[in-house]
């Protein structure tokens, strides 16, 4: 079936599946990672929408991001796909596409005006040779600094605009007995952690330079250098028990008063919800840096490639669930995230959503995530040296700008 002869992909999609009750024949297998409490919350939003419309939604959760993609690689190659399965907005599908294993949604993305109504960079970021292959469903912040408000003022200090303010303020922090900084222990957080501070105190010029364009004299650079040391000074504000953490008990050490602030994703934030807290009131929301510069990436879905007309019909039917404006607005509202399609009235939505929309609105505060400039191959590098540095507490800032050089020279 050739999408591009539809004169609107959704419509014919729904009349398809009206008229022939192909969809409530078939079950739709989702893989995703989606296994915390408010993203099995969220991913729910997508399942209840699809059940309403008459399909059997199958939840097939995996946990980690790493772990999930695999499977799903795994089972398109093997000849034995789910009907779609989830990735980050990137390249990490790149191979997919290469191999003709994903159908190509080109017709959809134009039928749905993709580039009217999303963020150009997300849609250039699931764009291959001039065509759609992947379902944006959200904009994640990747930057996002959260911190208990009651925590703040009993230490009677502000929640900090840059990062030398934020290793000033933790000293008082620590003096009430407060962990200054909650962090999830593992390689990922840490290279996140990493990312905020080189968009936040370098800029977003440095961020691209560095870890796009691999350009070395921007990685030997004094600005990067104080970047370095500003992460390496951060050591100090973690408690003991943060190696190996998962990233959900270190949200959950800010919203129990246990810690001050947590830097992740907004994707954080359905913690926060999950556990009753408002934004604004319990825990509060800031991007650290002398200028609010977001790095967004996001949440993709690929369908494999298939000649099977009701399994087309089924995938037609999701990816409509997808991006209908109340999907959006009621998964984005429990993930975190905001909805990719931004002319969906997010007015109900929460004060941080409210401030990541309002910085993403203006392009030249859109920071492309690492996924989306980085290959696989350099991005676990960086990783494996930010947390070869972020570990051994006596590793010197050139010595890790070293690595850096290194991995650069290595990926050319």
């Amino acid at each position: 079936m050739r999408l591009k002869k539809r004169v609107s992909a959704y419509t014919l999609a729904f009349a398809f599946i009206s008229s022939s009750g192909a969809l409530a024949q078939q079950k739709a297998e989702v893989l995703h990672w989606w296994t915390s409490a408010g993203e099995s919350a969220a991913v729910r939003v997508f399942a209840d929408q699809f059940t309403k419309a008459g399909g059997t939604w199958v939840d097939n959760a995996i946990a980690g991001g790493v772990n999930a993609r695999a499977a799903g690689v795994n089972r398109i190659v093997g000849g034995n796909p789910p009907t779609m399965t989830q990735f980050n907005t990137g390249k990490q599908f790149d191979e997919l596409v290469s191999a003709g294993l994903l159908r190509d949604l080109d017709a959809q993305a134009k039928a749905g005006k993709w580039r009217e109504i999303m963020p150009k960079l997300i849609v250039d970021a699931v764009t291959r040779e001039g065509k759609a292959y992947a379902v944006p469903v959200n904009i994640h912040g990747q930057n996002w600094m959260f911190y208990n408000t009651k925590v703040f003022a009993d230490a009677g200090v502000e929640p900090p605009k840059t990062f030398p303010e934020l290793l000033q303020v933790s000293d008082k922090l620590k003096e009430k007995g407060v962990i200054p900084l909650a962090l999830g222990g593992q390689p990922t957080w840490e290279r996140n952690l990493f990312n905020a501070v080189l968009v936040g105190h370098g800029g977003p010029d440095l961020f691209r330079k560095v870890l796009g364009e691999r350009d070395q004299k921007a990685a030997k650079s004094p600005k990067f250098k104080e970047v370095v040391e500003i992460y390496g000074k951060m050591r100090g504000l973690v408690d003991q028990g943060s190696p190996g953490r998962n990233w959900n008990d270190a949200a959950s050490l800010v919203i129990t008063g246990k810690a001050a602030m947590h830097f992740n994703g907004d994707w954080a934030k359905g913690e926060f919800i999950a556990a009753g807290q408002t934004a604004g009131k319990e825990y509060g929301c800031t991007i650290v840096g002398e200028t609010p510069r977001e790095i967004i990436g996001g949440d993709v879905f690929v369908f494999p490639a298939t000649k099977d007309k009701a399994q087309l019909a089924t995938q037609d039917k999701l990816v409509e669930v997808l991006l209908d404006p109340a999907s959006q607005l009621e998964f984005n509202k429990k993930k975190g995230s905001i909805p990719v399609r931004m002319d969906v009235d997010i007015s109900s939505m929460d004060a941080c959503a409210q401030k990541s929309h309002a910085v993403v609105k203006d392009p030249a505060n859109q920071v492309e995530a690492q996924e989306l400039i980085s290959t696989p191959n350099f991005t676990g590098a960086m990783q494996d040296a930010i947390t070869q540095y972020w570990n051994t507490p006596n590793m010197s800032a050139d010595a890790f700008i070293e690595k850096v050089t290194a991995a650069m020279r290595d990926a050319s």
